[in-house]
């Protein structure tokens, strides 16, 4: 049972440190904004 035991520990300390690593990159990281142009086909913009 030591070893099931230990390897919980580690699966959970693992995932912790996943889980902190999104929080700080959604957190402290900000995104540049800027401009899109999309090119739309003329086939799309005239109805039928």
């Amino acid at each position: 049972m030591p070893t099931l035991f230990r390897f919980l520990a580690v699966v959970a300390i693992l995932g912790g440190l996943a889980f902190a690593a999104m929080f700080a990159l959604a957190t402290f990281v900000e995104p540049t904004p800027r401009e899109i142009s999309v090119t739309i086909p003329n086939a799309k913009l005239q109805p039928k």
